[in-house]
């Protein structure tokens, strides 16, 4: 299935180089977006730019000059960004009491503060012109919560209040800013988990499946068809909310 309004649309998709950045970056092209592929390796990113006819523009989104600097490279080449993706991540997992003081600043600031500072420099623009979409990929351990991984669980959950108010702030000028809150998706992110358990990638999945209803975890193809929905036109009435395609697992904890 294809959707309105993403054909010829100018995209930023962050942390694009592997897994569910790279999915969402293929799904958005052959929607027919001009894709502009982030990533913090500058090899990956190229490689994802090479895959779905883009181009590459790395950065590190946790700085602001480099922020400012890579949007202003793809609106030189590309044009003004009328869709971004905010897929990037850092997480790192350890007992609560264990977490380290550096560790917290830096998932404090690629997820948190780097999604902030894309959206303020984009969002201006997409008011300017009365269309944008912004997509922020949160997590559903950003609203249960995960006594592993309290660091990225508080930046995901600081992510979906950032995307409601940013949605109230420029709602009313065709600019809908919404959130996606995956579940435990097969990406290479899972490796991390799988280190903190001291199994496997594809013994942690199975485990992780068993508590799923849909009897396994998603796939990162499933989340990007999620984002090409919330960019199109599509999906005018979504603003300021947050998805949840997880195959039910939120249902096991209860909410």
């Amino acid at each position: 299935m294809r959707y309105e309004g993403i054909d010829g649309r100018v995209v930023l998709v962050t942390g694009a180089g592997q897994g569910m950045g790279r999915a969402i970056a293929e799904r958005l092209a052959t929607e027919g977006a001009k894709v502009a592929v982030n990533d913090l390796n500058t090899d990956t990113a190229a490689a994802t730019a090479e895959a779905v006819g883009g181009i590459a523009v790395p950065f590190d989104v946790s700085e602001p000059d480099a922020v400012d600097a890579g949007v202003a490279d793809v609106e030189s080449r590309l044009g003004p960004v009328e869709v971004l993706v905010a897929n990037h991540a850092f997480m790192t997992m350890a007992p609560f009491e264990e977490e380290s003081l550096e560790n917290w600043r830096r998932i404090l600031d690629v997820n948190l503060f780097g999604t902030g500072m894309l959206i303020e420099r984009c969002a201006p623009g997409m008011a300017e012109r009365g269309f944008g979409r912004i997509v922020v990929i949160a997590s559903e351990w950003g609203v249960i919560g995960w006594p592993n991984a309290t660091a990225y669980a508080a930046s995901k959950g600081g992510l979906i209040s950032l995307v409601k108010s940013a949605a109230r702030a420029v709602g009313a000028q065709g600019v809908s800013v919404n959130a996606i809150a995956p579940g435990v998706t097969d990406t290479p992110q899972l490796d991390v988990d799988a280190l903190d358990a001291g199994v496997s990638h594809e013994e942690i999945a199975r485990r992780y499946g068993e508590d799923i209803p849909l009897g396994r975890v998603g796939m990162p193809e499933e989340i990007a068809a999620t984002v090409a929905f919330l960019c199109s036109t599509n999906a005018e009435a979504f603003v300021g909310q947050v998805l949840h395609p997880n195959g039910g697992s939120t249902r096991v904890w209860g909410i």
